[in-house]
């Protein structure tokens, strides 16, 4: 038994260590070896730009000013804005901004259909050859789009995604959200991957495909729409790339039940991703397999593994002298989160247990997310985070 135990206990492990902490050194020096895509000054094609909006009257009219605004010639550019029955003044709005602007059309949907039901609809109305996704809440940097379409003259390249920039704000900042600091890292894994041409998730708020990779996104069982948009480019044989100088930004969630909830939805619609890319798990791509198991299915099972880890460590630990020390590591962990969890109740934040403390509960809420996906509780209908 104690063998055994052994075994899961090192096997958890490795998969974690793996996932964090290794996996991002070996994609570091491999990505030294990639050039990147051979790209061409002044490449300006026609794109056609897609959001999918619900209840977004506090934020859209700014979003389609911000898209006028762009350094990018507006005759090369439609806009195609889908209101899925929003219930605020959104649908009011687009209607004015669709008067002002010629390149803007909108479309309002009788019933709600979800945010990939909505895109699915977009699609079938685009003209050009490079499709923009982004979000309402999103704002680009002026350079933004014309940085993110100069990797489309190598036709190597499927996909590209840009550098999405979180901004705390005051209510985040007091709550103990942490997203901001974990997104920094996950941006440095995307930069990487993207050197290699394997960018496995795209940024929601900016990325851009080629028109003839987009498959329709499932809308009966709901999956993360911008990772499958991802994954289908990367599983047809296309790179993916990452431009740096691309830039958007975005507020984070107000407060952690806010974030909770999006890490709930996404942790269920992940799962379901994975269904319709399992090829991925064995694909002659060895090196694209490794990444897309260390990168991402490793964690989403990562609560699994935490829990796993814990336990066995602890039914080990007088055996096993390094199995106690990692227990003790987690327990500890474990303890800050706790003082996290208690500070962010005051409105105090303190790296030190605020970073625990949101490593936690990012890790509840895949867990949660998982439970749905089991018992088939997600659901194609969203709701914005409120920002």
């Amino acid at each position: 038994m104690i063998y055994l135990g052994e075994i899961l206990f090192y096997l958890a492990g490795f998969l974690i260590l793996n996932s964090f902490f290794l996996y991002p050194v070996v994609i570091y020096f491999k990505s030294r070896k990639h050039s990147g895509p051979k790209t061409e000054s002044g490449f300006e094609p026609k794109v056609s730009i897609l959001i999918a909006a619900y209840n977004e009257e506090k934020v859209i009219e700014e979003r389609i000013k911000n898209i006028s605004e762009l350094n990018y010639d507006l005759n090369k550019i439609e806009v195609f804005i889908g209101s899925d029955l929003s219930t605020d003044r959104t649908n009011e709005i687009l209607i004015e901004q669709g008067k002002k602007y010629n390149w803007l059309n909108i479309y309002l949907s009788e019933e709600r259909k979800g945010k990939a039901g909505i895109l699915n609809e977009l699609f079938r109305k685009v003209n050009n050859e490079i499709l923009v996704f982004t979000d309402a809440n999103t704002k680009f940097h002026r350079n933004a789009l014309r940085n993110l379409i100069e990797d489309f003259s190598d036709k190597m390249i499927g996909g590209v995604c840009g550098k999405l920039v979180l901004v705390d704000n005051e209510s985040s900042k007091s709550e103990g959200v942490e997203e901001v600091e974990y997104w920094k890292y996950e941006t440095f894994i995307k930069k990487l991957e993207g050197r290699c041409g394997i960018l496995l998730a795209a940024n929601g708020g900016i990325f851009a495909i080629r028109k003839e990779l987009y498959h329709p996104v499932p809308v009966v069982k709901a999956v993360t729409d911008d990772l499958f948009i991802s994954l289908s480019v990367i599983s047809g044989g296309f790179k993916f790339s990452y431009r740096n100088d691309a830039l958007a930004y975005e507020d984070t969630g107000k407060d952690l039940s806010a974030e909770y909830g999006r890490k709930v939805r996404f942790g269920a619609t992940n799962f379901q991703t994975l269904i319709y890319f399992k090829n991925l798990l064995w694909d002659k791509n060895k090196f694209l397999s490794y990444a897309f198991w260390s990168h991402k299915v490793t964690r989403w099972f990562l609560p699994l593994l935490l829990f796993i880890l814990f336990i066995i460590s602890y039914m080990i630990m007088n055996q096993n002298l390094f199995a106690q020390k990692v227990f003790y590591l987690q327990f500890i962990l474990y303890l800050l989160a706790l003082c996290g969890y208690l500070l962010s109740l005051i409105k105090v934040r303190i790296p030190v247990f605020s970073l625990p403390y949101f490593f936690v509960v990012s890790n509840l809420a895949i867990a949660e997310g998982f439970i749905k996906f089991l018992k088939k509780q997600h659901s194609v209908i969203w709701t914005s985070t409120e920002r």
